[in-house]
């Protein structure tokens, strides 16, 4: 695989380094804002050229590559340094599950989205074991998608919310399937009372702005309810603590 302005037919803006730290400036200095480097990665055309139509209407969005394959997903994130990568799940040659572990492995700074038409459970749990940032369907309303990849930028770990909550259901079940009728005492929570109610909120797919709202706090409050509560449980984000919090039976 050549790696010059192109990869394969698909055309990257610009690599890592000064060139990039250029272009990048440039953008800041004629928006007033940091642009968001992103790739996208789907073997469709339609799909990704009407995704990036969807990004490109978000003035400190910049779309810097795009990719028909994991293999090379992974290559461009080597050589572009995206913030974002918005990664299909089903694709020849490397899937885009395989893709986001393996730019886990390589420790690129990339963060990943799925954006993928498979509304099921074990594909999001896969998913989150690869290391996704998120997981989005394609048919979700354009604005939507376009606040899911802020959220993830911002550091969120934006999901679909229905499927999240049947995903957290099932594991709770299985897990009450295998410790069987009678289950052990429940064990004392390390939580705060306030800390269960915004974990509660946090396991239905709720962002910390949704939660804010909710129990009428501040977004800053609600971000660090967030932490303290990802710290006590030693998880390393939102999802794991919704799912540790089931496994202590929290929820």
């Amino acid at each position: 695989m050549r790696m010059n302005r192109r990869i394969g037919p698909l055309a990257m803006t610009g690599g890592c380094g000064e060139d990039a730290e250029g272009r990048a400036h440039e953008a800041r200095v004629e928006t007033g804002r940091k642009m968001a480097r992103l790739v996208i990665v789907d073997d469709h055309d339609l799909f990704r050229s009407g995704l990036r139509t969807i990004l490109l209407m978000e003035p400190d969005f910049e779309v810097v590559g795009e990719a028909r394959n994991g293999r090379e997903g992974v290559e461009m994130c080597r050589f572009l340094c995206p913030d974002l990568v918005l990664m299909d799940v089903h694709m020849p040659g490397m899937d885009g599950l395989e893709a986001a572990r393996e730019i886990r492995r390589q420790n690129l700074p990339a963060s990943v989205m799925m954006v993928t038409a498979h509304d099921d459970e074990d594909y999001l749990m896969e998913a989150l074991k690869a290391g996704a940032s998120g997981y989005i369907l394609k048919h979700a309303p354009p604005s939507q998608i376009s606040t899911a990849v802020r959220k993830a930028l911002e550091g969120e770990f934006p999901l679909n919310r229905d499927l999240t909550t049947r995903l957290l259901r099932r594991l709770a079940h299985e897990m009450r399937e295998s410790e069987g009728s009678r289950l052990p005492e429940k064990p004392t929570s390390p939580l705060t009372a306030r800390e269960i109610e915004v974990l509660r909120l946090l396991a239905k797919g709720n962002t910390n702005r949704d939660i804010a709202r909710e129990l009428v706090i501040s977004l800053g409050t609600a971000k660090n309810h967030v932490q303290h509560i990802i710290a006590k449980l030693e998880v390393a984000d939102r999802t794991q603590a919704a799912v540790k919090a089931i496994e202590l039976r929290l929820l």
